[in-house]
């Protein structure tokens, strides 16, 4: 059961004697879909990028469950994450990137990396490479890797970037889904009826400040 929150104390972050996060103050509880929306360039990313521990804040805490980041853990564990646009071996199908990326943890096998590529509406036995796919295709490859983990903690920077109508509904589904097994998500977007569809709570990132607005 996932028994994780996420909590954000007094936490600035200041690039180039830049101010991109102003005391931002949060918690999110342990289970549920969270939205953050603003416009690019508001510090969403910059946010996401200092709670899974690949930028340091310059003040302030940010705990998920009981560990802090940047003090007790490096990076946080147990989540999976799409941050900007998902990178992968162009000259590897689908299937075959996400064995390699499988196999650094190896805590999965092939039959779950099928299951969760069959899940976001891909062929685990297209042998097309992944240099050759849209731009949808390779987001719902970056969702599948996010998830093959079975992660309670799931983090997506503008998951349907580059979706059809359709593909935005079947992700929809998908989160929902994951939703009603108990995974906390947290979705950072710019497009305001993805977050206000999806989310239990929804924020707003502006110059670095975040409010709650739902």
């Amino acid at each position: 059961m996932n028994d994780r929150r996420i909590l954000f104390k007094n936490v600035s972050k200041t690039i180039d004697d830049q101010m991109i996060l102003k005391d931002i103050n949060l918690e999110i509880p342990k289970q549920g879909i969270y939205g953050i929306v603003g416009r690019n360039g508001s510090g969403k990313t910059v946010l996401i990028k200092c709670l899974c521990g690949f930028m340091p804040v310059t003040e302030g805490e940010i705990w998920v469950g009981e560990k802090q980041v940047g003090r007790d853990v490096e990076f946080i564990e147990d989540t999976g994450f799409i941050i900007e646009t998902p990178g992968f071996l162009p000259r590897e199908s689908g299937f075959r990137n996400l064995r390699y990326l499988a196999s650094i943890r190896n805590v999965v096998g092939k039959e779950r990396i099928r299951e969760c590529i069959t899940m976001v509406g891909l062929n685990p036995d297209d042998k097309k490479w992944v240099g050759k796919y849209s731009l949808g295709m390779r987001q719902r490859l970056g969702i599948a890797q996010a998830i093959m983990e079975n992660p309670s903690l799931i983090i997506l920077d503008e998951p349907m970037n580059g979706l059809d109508n359709h593909g935005v509904e079947e992700i929809r589904k998908l989160l929902l889904g994951l939703k009603e097994e108990g995974k906390l998500i947290l979705i950072i977007s710019h497009n305001r009826e993805d977050i206000n569809l999806l989310c239990d709570r929804v924020y707003e990132m502006d110059m670095g400040v975040l409010t709650q607005v739902r």
